[in-house]
C-alpha cells in the first residue's frame, strides 16, 4: 500500500490516516510548484535520526541551497529526540527558515527568524559545542545576516549564504 498522499473526495492532498499531506511538489526553496511539474526530492518526514546524521545531512542542504528542506530534518529531531535537546533543534529550524525566508525575498520575516533561533540556541545550556555545532558561531551568523537584511539587503541566494553547522567544519 503506498504511502504518497492522495486526493480526499473533495480532491484535498491526505495520507492513508486521512491527515492533510500537500503532494505538491516543491522547488528547492520548499515553494509549491503547479502539480504535474517536476520539482526536488522532499525529505520524508518523521524520521528518527541521531544527532550525527540530523547534522550531516542538514548540513548536505544547506550546502546545496535548500534550507526548507534543512529545516524538516531539523524538525524530525525536534519532534523525535529526548525534550531536553528540543529548544537546540528547534533553534536550528528556525535558523533554516529564517534562512529559507531571506532566500525567497522576505527580508522582514527572514530576520525575525534568524533573531528569534539564535536566541534558541544561544542559550548555553547544552555546552560549548552540543553535537559538535558551533552554537556560538552559527549566533553570529545569524545576527550579521539579520542585520544585513534588516539595513536594505535584497533577497540572498541560499546556498552563498548557507552556515557551516560546526564552524570549521571538523567532522563533516
Amino acid at each position: 500500500m503506498s504511502t504518497a498522499p492522495r486526493p480526499d473526495d473533495r480532491g484535498r492532498d491526505r495520507d492513508a490516516e486521512g491527515r492533510a499531506r500537500n503532494a505538491r511538489p516543491r522547488d528547492g526553496l520548499g515553494r509549491p510548484l503547479p502539480y504535474g511539474t517536476e520539482g526536488v526530492e522532499r525529505q520524508p518526514e518523521g524520521v528518527a535520526r541521531t544527532p550525527e546524521e540530523t547534522v550531516v545531512q542538514a548540513q548536505a542542504l544547506l550546502d546545496a541551497g535548500r534550507p526548507f528542506h534543512a529545516h524538516e530534518v531539523f524538525e524530525d529531531a525536534w519532534k523525535s529526540g529526548p525534550d531536553d535537546e528540543r529548544d537546540l533543534w528547534k533553534g536550528l529550524a528556525q535558523l533554516a527558515v529564517g534562512l529559507t525566508h531571506s532566500a525567497r525575498g522576505n527580508l522582514t520575516g527572514g530576520a525575525r527568524l534568524l533573531r528569534r533561533g539564535a536566541g534558541a540556541i544561544g542559550s548555553g545550556q547544552w555546552g560549548e559545542r552540543p553535537h559538535g555545532i558551533d552554537v556560538d558561531g552559527l549566533g553570529v551568523w545569524a545576527k550579521e545576516l539579520a542585520r544585513s537584511l534588516e539595513e536594505g539587503g535584497s533577497a540572498v541566494d541560499a546556498a552563498e549564504h548557507a552556515p557551516l553547522l560546526r564552524g570549521d567544519g571538523a567532522a563533516l
